[in-house]
């Protein structure tokens, strides 16, 4: 997407171009969510507090550049999860701002929060009391362990969630071995994933409203959705009856698929049946998947400390370059370990046109990630950059209804 079909002053496109959503949320979890629907044509308010704004805008370096080259205020985790968004500055403690806020979501189809459970309802601003004003209001709370049980009132924060939730029990080297221990993910998958379900509930909200004409409250955890995204390893305990354990880059239920030394580097092999370890065994110049011990996977798994040392000595014979064009045509999953500078200069990532620049009042343009979701029929189109803090206050509060001598008083006493 280029900078000259990217604009606020088009009229928004998209699947959810309908919708309109108030994003009361900060740091990750919330923004990521009302970004995807941004992204699917959904206009997005954002509530900011006045001056301050998002946590994270002010989580650098490193800062987006001027056009002079000097750091702006806009850090690059802000950017990375408010695209496409309106900021709004409002100051919820007030009751003038209460008033606002309760405004808005009155003309909102979905509001976005995750304030510590029950908060909001102290500013009326409660899913109880906005849908008296809005009935039709889809409501998404996200929290750390969600709106029940003992722990509602703890603050949650990813890092915690990958500890209690069991993430990091599965994740990093083993015990034994040089670097083991436990691991967190290099991102913060909790607040990712999240986001993502709550997107999801979101969407499976709107088509209920659309049979019911009801909105309703949905309870979002993220504690709930890191237990949930442990996928496959949850259930290997609930049928094994065993905590599974760290095993680095290994697999526990395939072989061989990990990480393996090449002569000049480390690079990835996946082998996921037993049809494709016969071509990898042929490709490396082997005969183990003829072995009656690595016959079938469940050979291979149970014998895994025999035929990996095999594998590890072979597979170091051949640069990583030479190994990826013997594996790849024969439909062997293998890849080069690349880090950012080489995953955004990789031809596929390219052509895929992952990488954009939206305009930017101070930088010019920015640099994003684009969003993964390839449409046919509603293909999505890039609104506008992050915003700056308050950047549509004025223009929010007017389509409101809100005339300029009240915008002004507003202004006036701090409450924007």
């Amino acid at each position: 997407m280029t900078p000259e079909s990217s604009s606020s002053d088009q009229p928004r496109v998209g699947a959810l171009s309908h919708l309109r959503v108030l994003d009361m949320s900060r740091v990750l979890a919330g923004p990521w969510c009302g970004q995807i629907l941004a992204d699917l044509g959904a206009e997005v308010i954002k509530i900011e507090r006045p001056r301050v704004g998002d946590d994270t805008r002010s989580w650098g370096p490193p800062y987006l550049k001027d056009r002079d080259g000097k750091d702006t205020r806009e850090a690059a985790y802000f950017l990375g999860a408010n695209r496409g968004k309106k900021s709004v500055t409002l100051d919820i403690s007030k009751p003038e701002g209460q008033a606002v806020a309760r405004k808005l979501a009155a003309r909102a189809d979905v509001l976005i929060e995750n304030y510590k459970a029950g908060d909001l309802t102290r500013y009326n601003l409660g899913y109880e009391q906005l849908k008296e004003l809005n009935p039709g209001l889809i409501y998404c709370s996200i929290t750390g362990f969600g709106q029940t049980g003992p722990m509602r009132q703890v603050a949650g924060y990813d890092f915690i969630i990958q500890a209690i939730g069991g993430l990091m029990s599965i994740t990093g080297e083993k015990d034994d071995q040089p670097g083991g221990g436990p691991q967190k993910v290099g991102v913060a998958v909790a607040d990712i994933t999240t986001g993502m379900y709550s997107t999801v509930a979101i969407l499976a909200a709107i088509v209920n409203r659309s049979l019911t004409g009801q909105g309703q409250h949905i309870d979002m955890a993220l504690l709930d959705s890191q237990v949930a995204m442990i996928a496959n390893m949850n259930m290997n305990y609930l049928v094994g009856g065993r905590a599974p354990k760290r095993m680095g880059n290994a697999h526990a239920n395939i072989v061989p698929y990990q990480v393996f030394d090449a002569s000049d580097g480390q690079f990835v092999v996946a082998v996921g049946n037993d049809g494709q370890f016969g071509k990898f065994c042929e490709a490396a110049g082997q005969t183990f998947h003829q072995d009656p011990r690595f016959l079938r996977n469940e050979d291979r798994v149970r014998n895994r400390d025999v035929l990996v040392p095999l594998l590890a000595a072979a597979l170091k014979q051949r640069t990583v370059a030479e190994w990826i064009a013997l594996f790849e045509p024969l439909g062997i999953p293998v890849g080069g370990i690349n880090n950012l500078a080489q995953v955004f200069e990789h031809p596929q990532v390219q052509s895929r046109g992952m990488k954009i620049e939206l305009p930017h009042p101070q930088a010019g343009t920015v640099p994003m990630v684009a969003n993964p979701i390839k449409m046919s029929g509603t293909p999505l189109q890039y609104q506008s950059a992050p915003p700056l803090l308050g950047q549509h206050t004025h223009e929010v509060l007017t389509e409101a209804g809100f005339s300029e001598t009240e915008i002004e008083q507003l202004k006036t006493s701090g409450t924007i």
